[in-house]
């Protein structure tokens, strides 16, 4: 696709591979950039939101319009198609359709949702929640990156005032319908031999600290038994995750991040923080592995003689899409497959409020998240074309 090519340099991790584009970081800055030409060329309107959420508007904006879109950052070291591919399709759906003459009879916008993984800032889906109200404006702006820059001091950094920051009653009212494409985040869609697919569900799924805090030492000069190692007792926490996910079905339990205070080679940490990201197919099951690994944290703590606190940083139930929209999106492509994912998205935080559709792009390797993340070309085609019909159809 020739707008993923455009982009193919900006946020590359060289240490990492794969990309790092974060919420309003030098390269999500230059994405948004791209974003504002690319529907400016197209001769769409682009307007910013309070929560910095992009809408570029083919014709006037209105109540009731039809949505598409998906977001332009990545977790660290992220694949180059979560997002971006979105975001691409949709433009080129709005080429498409132009090429057949078709124009929109309601209110059409292609969307950029600020900040959706939550790399920077720790909350997923954070342009989205702040617009319907899923955090407010005091905890968002409240969050700060790995450096303690704010939400509100990275906003203002980039030219944003945060004063207008929180729930978007006129955003959320012009949303008659949301259809966000992604590629797959698994292998449901290899392993049926299906080139698109729509999605039926998402996984109950939230993102918890864990503070472990003992007493920071020398390692040369402290015996083995007169230790408090916060490190022991987080390593024990890594563990438990494995065993709490793996004993309840369908469940997933992941630490992907873990930062030791001070963090020297030679020293024993005065306290360890780890993140852990837990999901299941509904509320009671993603709650009990987590209370499983809460109990095992701080059984492990006591045995160190450290303190431990587990703080849930943000959360989001299970999320059955529209089943309507979902049928007649699968209808207008032919009867694809519905998929289950265990992947969030914005389309999962706007479900609760507008009847909202996902599709997806078949992703051969399955990988998400890493740079081998890939889709083949003629397949990213497929779902420009499927989105295309999709949008076609809904903004008749």
């Amino acid at each position: 696709m020739t707008g993923l090519g455009d982009i193919a340099a900006v946020g590359a991790d060289l240490r990492r591979g794969g990309f790092s584009r974060h919420g309003y970081d030098r390269a999500e800055l230059e994405l948004r950039e791209w974003f504002t030409a690319e529907a400016g060329r197209r001769g769409l309107d682009v307007e910013c939101d309070g929560n910095g959420n992009l809408w570029a508007w083919w014709g006037a904006p209105g109540d009731g319009a039809v949505i598409t879109g998906s977001h332009l950052d990545s977790v660290p070291g992220g694949g180059a198609f979560d997002g971006p591919l979105g975001v691409v399709s949709a433009l080129e759906a709005v080429d498409v359709l132009r090429a057949k003459g078709f124009t929109p009879g309601k209110p059409f916008a292609v969307v950029v949702f600020a900040e959706e993984e939550g790399g920077r800032f720790g909350v997923a889906c954070l342009g989205s929640r702040l617009l319907t109200g899923a955090i407010t404006p005091e905890a968002a702006l409240r969050l700060s990156d790995s450096d303690g820059v704010t939400l509100a001091e990275a906003m203002r950094a980039a030219g944003l005032d945060p004063a207008r920051v929180g729930p978007d009653q006129r955003a959320l009212r012009r949303i008659g319908t949301f259809v966000e494409l992604h590629v797959e985040q698994g292998r449901g869609l290899v392993d049926l031999g299906a080139l698109v697919g729509v999605a039926r569900s998402i996984l109950a799924h939230g993102r918890w600290r864990v503070t472990v805090t003992g007493e920071g030492n020398h390692a040369g000069a402290t015996l083995m038994v007169d230790r408090r190692d916060p490190m022991v007792a987080a390593a024990q926490v890594v563990l438990a995750a494995r065993r709490a996910g793996s004993a309840v079905e369908g469940a997933r339990a992941t630490v992907g991040r873990l930062v030791p205070n001070p963090g020297g080679t030679n020293v024993i940490p005065s306290s360890v923080d780890l993140w852990l990201d837990a999901r299941a197919d509904d509320d009671a099951r993603t709650r009990a592995v987590v209370a499983e690994i809460t109990a095992a944290a701080q059984a492990a703590a006591a045995d160190e003689g450290c303190a431990v606190t587990v703080t849930e940083e943000s959360y989001g139930d299970t999320v059955v899409f529209d089943a309507a929209l979902r049928d007649s999106v699968a209808g207008v492509l032919g009867g694809v497959p519905a998929l289950p994912t265990g992947a969030g998205h914005d389309a999962g935080i706007l479900a609760a409020h507008v009847p909202t559709a996902m599709l997806f792009v078949r992703n051969p390797t399955g990988i998400s998240h890493a740079p081998a993340e890939f889709a083949e070309p003629d397949d990213c085609a497929a779902g420009t074309r499927a989105l295309a019909d999709v949008l076609e159809e809904l903004a008749r």
